[in-house]
C-alpha cells in the first residue's frame, strides 16, 4: 500500500475535514513557482498585514484579498517597498503584476479557479482594518526551508473556495512528525487458519489447536482493523472465515511504522503464559495460551465465550 492509501483507510484522516487538513502542521502542497518546483506550507508566524501589500483579487466570482510580504524574490518591488505608498497606484499595480505573476499563477493552479486582479488595497494601512479571516503561507524550495531559501510569504482570505481546494489528503507531508507519531490501535496476530464449523462447534476447554506457523513465520500486526503489516509489507485488512490467534493484550503502533511497513520487531513466538485468544469475524470465541504438543506449538483452550 502507498502511504496515501494507508492514511485514506484510517478514520482519523478519511473523515478529516478540509479545514483540519489545511490547519495540520503537516500541510505541504507541491506547486510550481514559475519554473521552480516548490512547496506551499502554512507560515509558522502570522505576518502583520500592515507590513504587507494588499491586493484585491477574485477566484472566478469569489472576491479575495492577497497580502504579499516583502521578499528579495521580487527585486524591483523590494527596492521601492519603503516608499510604495508614494508610488502611483497604476504603476505599482503594473509592477506587482509583472513581478508577482508567478505567485498569482501558482494560486490560480492551486485553487483551480481563474484568478483576476481587481485593484490594490490601501497601501498606507495595509487594509489592516479588514474583518477577513486570513491564511498565511510560505513558499519554499524543497529541502531548503531556511533563511537562505528566500521564501515567499503571503496571506490569503480564508474561504470555502480556498479551503476546499487546498485541504485534501494528498497535500499532507506524510514524513512530518505530527503524522508519523500518531498512535493507532493494533493487535499482534500469530496465526490464521481454516477450521471446519463442526470442529469449531465442538471446541472444549483443554483442546489444542496446532499452530505450525508459530516460530517460523513472522507474526502480523493488525492496525485499527484496517491494515495488515507482515513480512510482505502492508495490505488492506478484510474479514474472512479464518480463525485467528491474537494476543489478548491491547497494543498500539505509530502511524509512521504502518507507513514504513516495519512489523519485524514483533517476537515470532509469544512469551510463555502470554494470554492469547481465538478470533473469528472480529469476535473472540476462546481464550487460551501457547503450549507445545509433541514438537509443535499449539493453542490450548482455557475458556470459551458464551456466544461460541
Amino acid at each position: 500500500m502507498k502511504p496515501l492509501e494507508i492514511i485514506s483507510a484510517l478514520p482519523m484522516w478519511a473523515k478529516a475535514t478540509p479545514d483540519a487538513i489545511l490547519d495540520s502542521p503537516a500541510f505541504s502542497m507541491p506547486c510550481r513557482l514559475g519554473e521552480e518546483s516548490v512547496m506551499l506550507r502554512r507560515a509558522s508566524i502570522e505576518p502583520s498585514t500592515p507590513e504587507m501589500l494588499p491586493i484585491s483579487v477574485a477566484f472566478g466570482d469569489d472576491p479575495h484579498t492577497i497580502y504579499i510580504a516583502r521578499s528579495p524574490r521580487f527585486p524591483n518591488l523590494d527596492k521601492l517597498w519603503d516608499s510604495r505608498s508614494d508610488v502611483p497606484e497604476q504603476i505599482l499595480l503594473a509592477l506587482v503584476e509583472r513581478e508577482c505573476g508567478a505567485l498569482f499563477q501558482l494560486l490560480e493552479n492551486a485553487v483551480r479557479k481563474q484568478l483576476r486582479i481587481i485593484k490594490l488595497g490601501d497601501v498606507a494601512r495595509g487594509d489592516s482594518e479588514t474583518n477577513e479571516v486570513l491564511l498565511s503561507f510560505c513558499i519554499f524550495k524543497p529541502l531548503q526551508e531556511d533563511n537562505s531559501a528566500q521564501p515567499v510569504t503571503f496571506s490569503l482570505t480564508r474561504s470555502a473556495t480556498v479551503v476546499q481546494s487546498l485541504g485534501v489528503l494528498r497535500n499532507l507531508d506524510l514524513t512530518h512528525e505530527s503524522i508519523r507519531s500518531q498512535a493507532l490501535p493494533a493487535e499482534i496476530e500469530y496465526a490464521a487458519f481454516q477450521l471446519p464449523d463442526s470442529d469449531l462447534a465442538s471446541l472444549n476447554i483443554g483442546d489444542a489447536l496446532m499452530l505450525p506457523e508459530v516460530g517460523t513465520v513472522q507474526p502480523s500486526l493488525i492496525v485499527d482493523e484496517r491494515i495488515v503489516l507482515d513480512e510482505a509489507g502492508q495490505r488492506p485488512y478484510a474479514e474472512d472465515s479464518l480463525i485467528r490467534v491474537r494476543a489478548v493484550e491491547a497494543s498500539s503502533v505509530a502511524l509512521g511504522v504502518a507507513i514504513d511497513g516495519a512489523a519485524d520487531s514483533i517476537e515470532k513466538v509469544p512469551p510463555a503464559n502470554k494470554p492469547l485468544r481465538l478470533v473469528k469475524n472480529g469476535k473472540t470465541i476462546a481464550l487460551g495460551r501457547l503450549d507445545v504438543v509433541g514438537e509443535m506449538s499449539a493453542f490450548v483452550v482455557e475458556s470459551l465465550t458464551t456466544n461460541n
